[in-house]
């Protein structure tokens, strides 16, 4: 007998990584844990050159597949060149690295991804000509007039919850046909797995329902609200005392332009200082402040004690990066280095 598995890695198209998969059939005999490596070609993935075209597909984390069901699975892989070293692309073995260096600080992510459906080149939601009403009554909202594509979100996140994910949420957003769902609290690694993992998971039950979704930080021009993959960070101190979360704050200013620079391209576009953002040209925090990089919860402030939510990072983020990232500031911080 024979179980399916499907490989899931992330290729190298840039500005914006895209999502790649196929199925290898394995025998049954052979535990997860087993798993083999497996090739493919690079020069189709934007990861090789065509006259040195293979890649290596290593697996990483397992999950039950939800749609196939049975004892088939899904499979998410690092890249590795044909040497077992990791691929310039590959972001995870990066974050695996730094999330090794500060282990003992046990930093946690929980990240908000928001998204946006679109059929037949429009947002799901939109009328053919023109504009739907302005944007007030969408966020978390219910009813047929308000809500479109809730079908599509019902199923992925059951997927998410049968494959094992993460997921602590969903909810509709601010705009007609886009939402947001929640991964974590997990460390840094195993965030990024599970979120794009989840992110695979939406865009094949999207097609099912002849629905496309999209992580487009700025899906419609004018006077609607962007797409952010909002990030909330703690670490075993913030989580205990309340100078640890001012720290961590203070240190994420201290680099705060080359952390724009890694949030997602065309961060410009949603940055704005309107729509709930702070201008990427300037950082700032504050607390229960949706206009600032990065908020401090009401609850933190009065507890003393928990985590920040860093605003900036686009819809259209690598989990890896971005995590990797603010670990190795705040820790790094912490630490005194």
């Amino acid at each position: 007998m024979v179980y399916k598995a499907e490989y899931i890695w992330i290729d190298g198209t840039e500005p914006t990584a895209r999502l790649r998969s196929k199925t290898k059939i394995v025998k049954d005999d052979v535990a997860h844990a087993d798993l083999p490596i497996w090739g493919f070609d690079g020069s189709s993935t934007n990861q090789a050159p065509g006259d040195n075209s293979d890649c290596v597909l290593r697996p990483v984390a397992v999950f039950p597949d939800p749609i196939r069901g049975g004892e088939d699975i899904l499979v998410m892989c690092e890249v590795l060149l044909i040497d077992m070293t990791p691929h310039p692309t590959n972001t995870r073995a990066k974050t695996a690295v730094i999330a090794e260096k500060y282990a003992a600080m046990d930093t946690w992510f929980g990240i908000e991804q928001e998204y946006t459906f679109f059929k037949d080149g429009r947002p799901l939601g939109f009328p053919v000509n023109g504009y739907p009403a302005p944007q007030g009554f969408y966020y978390c909202g219910v009813g047929a007039d308000e809500v479109f594509g809730r079908d599509v979100v019902e199923a992925h996140l059951q997927a998410c919850i049968d494959a094992g994910i993460e997921i602590s949420g969903i909810n509709a957003e601010v705009m007609p046909g886009q939402w947001e769902f929640q991964v974590g609290p997990i460390g840094p690694v195993d965030v990024g797995d599970h979120l794009w993992m989840a992110r695979w998971l939406l865009y094949r039950i999207a097609e099912e329902f002849g629905i496309t979704a999209t992580v487009d930080p700025k899906p419609v021009k004018g006077d609607w609200n962007g797409a952010g993959c909002h990030t909330n960070v703690s670490t075993k101190a913030m989580r205990e005392n309340y100078d640890a979360v001012i720290a961590a704050c203070e240190a994420l200013g201290t680099k705060a332009e080359a952390h724009v620079k890694a949030y997602g391209a065309g961060i410009e576009d949603r940055l704005t200082g309107a729509h709930e953002t702070a201008p990427w040209t300037e950082y700032s925090y504050g607390v229960s402040n949706r206009g600032a990089s990065v908020r401090i919860p009401w609850q933190v402030a009065i507890d003393k004690k928990g985590y920040i939510e860093d605003r900036r990072p686009n819809a259209n983020m690598d989990p890896y990066v971005v995590c990797g990232l603010i670990t190795d500031t705040i820790c790094s911080a912490a630490a005194g280095q």
